[in-house]
């Protein structure tokens, strides 16, 4: 608590625009520290859980790597890298279609499902975890106000 107190001391002699990006930096790096021990038990990366998340929103249909990197949150992921290891650990498949062979399919697998379906409630509850300190009216405040600075 000290801590948080001597780094808001320091911050607010800084000028507003920066103490606002220094705020959201802490801020990620917290939330994301907070989700990666909930995910390292799974030897999973919050990188390849969205790639898990991302293929489990295809309701089984295939998706390419390029596809799979459109939709990742952080797009400086190496797919092919997350992809391959997801695989070793048999939670996604890899397929080349057979009339282009050039075009790899990804799909999730039944265990891709699972540890999905035995970490949702975890991610969840750790989300209403981090969240907790703020109202619903304040949530939605705050996703306009990140949605406007994007």
């Amino acid at each position: 608590m000290n801590e948080l107190k001597n780094r808001s001391q320091i911050t607010s002699q800084l000028p507003l625009s920066r103490q606002t990006v220094i705020n959201v930096f802490l801020t990620n790096t917290w939330v994301k520290n907070d989700l990666l021990n909930v995910l390292k038990p799974h030897d999973l990366s919050l990188e390849q859980f969205n790639v898990l998340r991302i293929l489990r929103g295809q309701k089984g249909n295939p998706i390419n790597l390029q596809d799979i990197q459109e939709l990742m949150v952080n797009k400086m992921s190496n797919t092919t890298r997350l992809v391959d290891k997801l695989i070793i650990k048999g939670f996604v498949k890899r397929n080349q279609c057979e009339s282009n062979r050039r075009k790899i399919e990804i799909y999730i697998t039944s265990n891709g499902l699972n540890i999905l379906k035995e970490l949702d409630i975890i991610i969840n509850k750790t989300e209403e975890n981090i969240t907790s300190n703020l109202s619903k009216t304040e949530l939605e405040h705050l996703n306009k106000l990140l949605l406007k600075l994007k």
